[in-house]
């Protein structure tokens, strides 16, 4: 689907837990996630720190769609 989109001329960030089938798959800018029940949060974390982890890869995926790549790309995220 994200190549399809990208086809289109709309640029795509894949948020992923599972980063090996999203570069399998083709998506170029991939932003890695934390668990397949729980893809931006941690309900063992506080609200707060859920707030902050949610809030850290989601400006880095909008910084991701202005970057101009010519490989795919998973983009570094701190815990």
């Amino acid at each position: 689907m994200v190549k399809e989109i990208e086809r289109a001329g709309i640029p795509v960030v894949q948020i992923a837990n599972l980063v090996p089938v999203a570069k399998s798959t083709g998506a170029n800018k991939i932003v890695p996630s934390f668990s397949i029940p729980y893809p931006l949060g941690d309900p063992s974390r506080t609200e707060e720190e859920q707030w902050q982890m949610r809030y850290h890869r989601v400006g880095v995926a909008l910084d991701a769609l202005t970057d101009d790549i010519k490989e795919q790309t998973v983009y570094k995220v701190r815990i």
